[in-house]
């Protein structure tokens, strides 16, 4: 261990170089992230299990799921972009770029409620499916529904960077609209996970 790496640990600076809301944000993307495979697996396990597993052509469009997808993978972007902006000293594009991010989420989140609609008039319930095992209407409601508070969450963080007015704290600051850019890739992240394990894989 170097002299430096030692000096830091005893100034009780990280050892990484991350201030410590960079680390409590990774170790909350790494412990959230483990919820979710959870959830994951055990509707794997369930699916592999049952004799009678609808397949998800019965309820859902593919090119609806997949613009929903896009939507959120733009908002990515967006948000990366917003990252680099407040890096570059550029209040206007970060702005601009959060504001983008936080009209994807909406749109998402939008799609979403009309998926569930749907879903619901088809008289797909969490203890209901009549298409065939109950557990798949449970698994869809839990699972989506988890990922969709994300989503919502993040949106009010990312309007919160964004409501921002010179001279308050914290005034786009390029480690918040980071940390706020950390959060947001990871529920992006965890969403193309659920897109090919629940919808496309036995549609």
């Amino acid at each position: 261990m170097t002299t430096e790496v030692i000096d830091r640990w005893r100034s009780g600076k990280s050892p990484w170089g991350h201030t410590w809301q960079k680390n409590m944000m990774w170790w909350f993307i790494v412990t959230d992230g483990l919820l979710f495979a959870g959830f994951l697996c055990s509707y794997g396990f369930s699916r592999l299990g049952s004799s009678n597993w609808p397949p998800t052509s019965a309820y859902f469009s593919t090119l609806f799921l997949t613009t929903m997808t896009f939507i959120l993978i733009t908002s990515s972007a967006t948000m990366a972009c917003a990252v680099g902006s407040s890096r570059a000293g550029d209040r206007k594009a970060t702005r601009k770029f959060l504001l983008l991010t936080i009209l994807g989420g909406l749109a998402f989140l939008g799609m979403q409620a009309f998926e569930w609609t749907h879903v619901i008039a088809e008289g797909l319930r969490p203890g209901v499916n009549p298409h065939g095992d109950t557990l798949f209407g449970a698994y869809f409601f839990i699972v989506t529904g988890f990922h969709g508070t994300h989503v919502l969450i993040g949106v009010l963080v990312i309007l919160i960077t964004f409501l921002k007015r010179r001279g308050e704290t914290c005034d786009l600051n390029p480690d918040g609209v980071e940390l706020t850019g950390l959060y947001w890739h990871f529920v992006d992240l965890v969403w193309v996970v659920i897109f090919g394990a629940f919808y496309l894989i036995g549609s």
